[in-house]
């Protein structure tokens, strides 16, 4: 397993931190823990989850995402 730390910005309440969970459920994904406050996401994945894909998936749902890494 793979653990990456995301930021994302432009949640605002439980129904985003759902929505960017939900889009965070990628196959083989095992845990993915929104915090909304601080705007961060902690993803374990298999290798084959790639970092683009999942931050694809959360720029589908309308937040802006990046890897905690390049911050």
């Amino acid at each position: 397993m793979t653990h990456t730390r995301l930021t994302v910005t432009g949640m605002t309440c439980e129904a985003c931190v759902a929505a960017v969970r939900e889009a965070l459920e990628l196959p083989g994904v095992r845990r993915v823990d929104v915090s909304l406050g601080p705007g961060v996401v902690e993803v374990d994945h298999p290798p084959s989850v790639s970092v683009e894909a999942m931050v694809a998936a959360v720029q589908d749902t309308g937040y802006e995402v990046r890897d905690a890494r390049s911050e």
